[in-house]
């Protein structure tokens, strides 16, 4: 069953996994407010959802996100009475700031299945995710600074050289070259590149393979991954692990089932 929020889809393809699709098409899933603002709500209202364990986050038609939309009919911000332009705009970066802090935030693994261009913005978005599947036709592009302003913008200078190293983000920042598929791969942009028509499928088995393990145990790798980025010293972040650790492994039994499961030779039940 789809159900529709506006220009943003939510389909429960398993009990356990949300799709949450952009659906602008026209107008390649471009940050119009009309489809960043139900976005943001339909990705805290998941995050919340204890029956959800992992979202895949994807584009209708042929493009992932075509980042700010240029069209001139960008929908309105809400609550925005009485303000200046000026407050405005502040207003608006910090929706779509709030997109990519949910998306680092939700509880569940979020798997972005690029299926198409995923340009300024949309890049992004795909870095936000916690793995990025990409289809043959999709490419990448720091768009900023084609349009003759600085190519950072919502996190991409942070997220970026985390991914796949400085040089070569500043490389791609600095220039507004294009990324393909095969190259995003082989620098680490992406975990994997599939043909388009196996895309969704692909990241549903990833799902499944994510959905067999532990709540705690996804939910804490998925927090400390994140918190890895901003830990100011090695000792501290395994510090962080550990209590992570010690905090499954003496509050569950999923440790000893682990072990018996794999004894005789069957798949786990975890009651953490």
């Amino acid at each position: 069953m789809t159900e529709g929020h506006g220009f943003v889809l939510v389909d429960r393809p398993k009990d356990d996994v949300a799709v949450v699709t952009l659906n602008r098409p026209e107008r390649m899933n471009s940050m119009a407010f009309d489809v960043m603002v139900p976005l943001r709500d339909v990705l805290r209202g998941i995050s919340d959802d204890n029956a959800v364990r992992v979202v895949v986050l994807t584009g209708a038609g042929r493009g992932f996100c075509s980042g700010a939309d240029q069209s001139g009919e960008r929908g309105r911000m809400p609550n925005i009475g009485g303000l200046t332009a000026v407050t405005i705009a502040l207003r608006a970066m910090e929706l779509l700031d709030e997109i990519q802090v949910t998306l680092r935030k939700m509880h569940q693994p979020v798997i972005a299945a690029v299926n198409g261009p995923a340009i300024g913005g949309g890049l992004c978005l795909a870095l936000a995710c916690d793995v990025r599947v990409a289809a043959e036709s999709a490419y990448f592009r720091a768009a900023g600074i084609n349009n003759g302003l600085t190519a950072s913008e919502l996190g991409l200078s942070y997220l970026l050289p985390r991914a796949i190293g400085s040089s070569r983000a500043a490389e791609i920042m600095l220039t507004g070259r294009d990324v393909d598929a095969t190259e995003a791969a082989a620098i680490g942009l992406v975990s994997r590149v599939v043909p388009d028509d196996q895309l969704l499928d692909s990241c549903l088995e990833t799902a499944a393979d994510i959905t067999r393990w532990s709540r705690p145990g996804v939910e804490l790798t998925k927090r400390t991954l994140v918190d890895s980025l901003d830990a100011s010293s090695f000792e501290q972040h395994m510090h962080a692990e550990g209590t992570g650790q010690l905090l499954v492994r003496l509050l569950t039994q999923n440790f000893e089932e682990a072990v018996a499961a794999r004894k005789e030779k069957r798949a786990p039940e975890f009651r953490d």
